[in-house]
């Protein structure tokens, strides 16, 4: 049976992973492979004076132990930023030398000094006890609030003020101008909490080195192609040394997206001592060594005029880079600022990055990647501001919003957005989620002793950029001889449900059967090139190149198809799977003419969409508060968004039940800390609050596409779309329903205990 575009369909991956039968990194098997255990500092900033691996060396079963001047001998490299921003006062950039296994100093909890080698998982854990380190500590910082006071510890000597880097960008004197000629200022400071992925599937790693000196490694990832290079940069080989394999990745959300130090120290340990070695992170490790997201101070002033129209924004982020950098840490502070605008008019902008070191874990993309804190900042700022001047949120939001007749525009701060009806949106989640009735079930609320408060927020995002230089992607197209097409795409899964997707998107163009379509990914040796999924982006940009290549297919068989049906070339056409004489009904298959070829037909792409895309919507959530504990309830959460052409609509609505989960998460609790010292307050489950299905209510998510017409598929992304605007919509909410109280503003997270002691404080109790 042939798929439609715009069709919802299961999944065809579900099948083989309810069933318990997918391929993750934990269930491939190489034999004579040994486990390798990471010993970690247990402080977060300190000299090390010895690391002592005797006793650790004689345990049971103990294969080998390295530490960082081994590592240091074989000439293992630190991973390098991709982007190197400004440094203030126009000194030179640092980056920090970090080698994956520290030999002189240590900047954060957990950071790794030796690892030892032994046959089984259990001995290594053991032996790796016994490996003793003498550590002198010093004084550590956590937060980029402390780390630019005067008297704050530096995590290097290099970086004299811990500001790593500092970024402008926006026209100054513009806003200058605009706030000196404001009737209304409205100015607000928002702490933005700091996160980690918490994928259910822990980081693991599989590294066997080949007599070739090739290396062989399964992790799991959504990006095989930057793991592999990223990985032999700090093996200091060729790229094409280093084959990386992810068949089934049990989450990535952005944290899978660049290599980690135990994937290099694994391959390093297989080649040292002849055989495969395997890692696998407990839950504390990965609290430690996962990459963290998000967290960032952030200062905003709002000019308006005397009617409430946005005149100008000021914004300084302050984010804590973490001890070191990965790949893209500086590069997702940068890359999506533009979307503090919003889906408004506000003609100028000016932003500063002020990027401070802390001794803490480095930071990278985390599932929206700086999108939802720029959407949180600029919803904020929208309902401080018609709270300030009094203006109902909606009508302020209304008065400002761009409208489709003023497509494509030029936002106040680096981004063009070229499509899209943000009024319609915001007015049909209104009607959805029925806000004309709010105040009854406010008043209702009332009677039972609870706070009912609703937020709105109008989230907007690139997606498949960088805007005019977007990044490219690798797609190929078979059809054999047997008439089975062949699906080879760049773009790893890491649970999106590609293999459905793409095979829709191809049945619907050439009329196959979906069991007659095989799809290829997550193997670097297989799939010649790639760039991989994240940033809202597989669709826009696989997509398109899977429609390119199609269209390279088509050509190619079309000469074949004029002889076949003994027509001109120009006479012939391709009508819903088949070539077609104009005007007769003479007609032949692709399938057909592939049977007669000599090899089939192929085609392979490599290449970007016209420009990046902007999926936008608006969402409506709705909470309930106990005021004796504290405790927030979610009861209504409605979603309207515009991702372009809907391929899927089962899966996009998946992909935004999803994204609002991870939004929320971070609004009610979702928190990584670390006490003065620098020690992990939230190492386990325990300490880490997640968000739980029996807490959450049904969303309701309704789609108005509006295409795009930079890609063939006028598709924009969906895949972060929920998280983008789950965050600014459910603080709104709790402000909402706080502001009875005289509360304007609720920082996150909202736990119970904090929503119960703004309470008593606002009760004077």
């Amino acid at each position: 049976m042939a798929l439609r575009i715009g069709q919802s369909q299961l999944r065809y991956e579900d099948d083989t992973l309810v069933r318990g039968a997918g391929r993750y990194a934990g269930d491939e098997y190489m034999e004579h492979e040994v486990a390798m255990a990471v010993v970690r500092s247990p402080v977060a900033a300190g000299v090390i004076r010895d690391i002592n691996t005797s006793a650790a060396e004689e345990a049971p079963g103990v294969v080998a132990v390295f530490t960082g001047k081994d590592a240091a001998a074989d000439g293992l490299r630190a991973f390098q930023p991709r982007v190197k921003p400004p440094a203030p006062d126009g000194r030179d950039f640092f980056v920090p030398s970090a080698p994956p296994l520290r030999a002189d100093r240590v900047r954060h909890v957990g950071d790794p000094v030796a690892v030892v080698i032994a046959e089984t998982r259990a001995q290594a854990d053991s032996a790796a006890e016994l490996v003793m380190v003498d550590i002198d500590p010093l004084p550590a910082v956590t937060t980029a609030e402390q780390a630019k006071t005067d008297d704050a510890p530096l995590v290097y000597d290099e970086v004299p003020d811990n500001l790593s880097f500092l970024s402008e960008h926006g026209d100054k004197a513009k806003v200058d101008a605009a706030f000196a000629e404001a009737t209304h200022l409205v100015e607000h400071r928002f702490p933005i909490s700091r996160l980690t992925c918490v994928c259910m599937e822990p980081r693991v790693v599989l590294a066997r080195y080949l007599s070739d000196g090739r290396y062989h490694i399964h992790l799991g990832t959504q990006a095989t192609h930057r793991m592999a290079g990223g990985i032999a940069d700090a093996l200091g080989i060729e790229n094409s040394k280093v084959r990386v394999v992810s068949r089934n990745c049990g989450g990535s959300f952005g944290m899978r997206n660049n290599p980690y130090v135990e994937e290099v120290l694994a391959c390093w340990a297989a080649r040292r001592t002849g055989r495969p070695v395997r890692w696998t992170a407990t839950r504390t490790e990965s609290f430690m060594s996962d990459a963290h997201a998000r967290e960032q101070v952030v200062e905003a002033s709002m000019a308006l005029d005397k009617d409430g129209h946005f005149l100008a924004m000021r914004v300084t982020n302050m984010p804590s880079l973490g001890a070191y950098f990965g790949a893209i840490s500086t590069q997702t502070l940068l890359s999506n600022i533009g979307g503090v605008a919003g889906v408004y008019r506000t003609p100028a902008i000016h932003l500063t990055v002020k990027a401070y070191h802390t001794n803490t874990q480095s930071i990278s993309p985390y599932r929206g990647a700086g999108r939802p804190e720029m959407t949180y900042v600029i919803e904020r700022m929208a309902d401080l501001a018609a709270d300030k001047i009094g203006i109902d949120r909606v009508e302020i939001r209304r008065k400002n919003m761009i409208t489709p007749d003023q497509m494509p525009f030029k936002t106040g701060l680096v981004f063009i957005y070229d499509s899209g009806d943000f009024p319609a949106i915001m007015d049909k989640t209104l009607e959805a989620a029925d806000w004309a009735g709010f105040a009854a079930r406010r008043d209702e609320a009332k009677t039972r002793g609870r706070l009912r408060g609703i937020g709105i927020s109008n989230p907007i995002e690139i997606a498949g950029g960088p805007q005019g230089t977007p990044m490219p992607e690798h797609a190929g197209l078979r059809i054999t001889k047997d008439g089975k097409y062949e699906i080879e795409l760049g773009s790893g899964d890491s649970g999106q449900g590609h293999m459905t997707t793409f095979k829709q998107i191809l049945s619907d163009r050439f009329k196959v059967d979906e069991d007659d379509i095989k799809f290829v990914a997550g193997d670097t040796d297989i799939v010649p090139r790639g760039i991989g999924t994240f940033g809202s982006r597989t669709i826009a940009t696989a997509g398109n190149a899977l429609a390119v290549a199609g269209d390279m297919v088509i050509e190619q068989a079309k000469e074949d198809a004029a002889d076949a049906l003994e027509a001109a070339i120009e006479d012939v056409v391709f009508e819903d799977g088949r070539f077609v004489v104009a005007g007769t009904d003479r007609n032949v298959g692709l399938a057909e003419l592939a049977a007669k070829s000599d090899d089939g037909y192929a085609a392979e792409w490599w290449g970007s969409a016209d420009d990046a895309t902007f999926p936008n919507g608006c969402h409506v959530c709705e909470v309930e508060i106990d005021p004796e504990t504290g405790s927030t309830e979610v009861v209504r959460y409605t979603v309207v968004d515009d991702v372009g052409v809907v391929i899927n609509p089962l899966l996009v609505k998946g992909q935004i039940h999803g994204g609002i989960v991870q939004g929320l998460g971070q609004v009610f609790g979702e928190q990584i800390v670390y006490d003065e010292d620098g020690q992990l307050l939230t190492a386990s489950f325990m300490d880490y609050q997640m968000p739980r299905a029996d807490g959450l209510p049904s969303f309701v998510v309704e789609s108005y596409p509006v295409p795009t017409k930079v890609n063939r598929l006028g598709a924009k992304g969906a895949g972060e779309a929920g998280t983008v605007g789950a965050l600014a919509a459910g603080i709104n909410a709790i402000c909402d329903a706080l502001s009875p109280l005289g509360i304007r503003h609720f920082d996150m997270p909202a736990t119970p205990h904090r929503v119960w002691q703004a309470i008593r404080n606002a009760q004077g109790t």
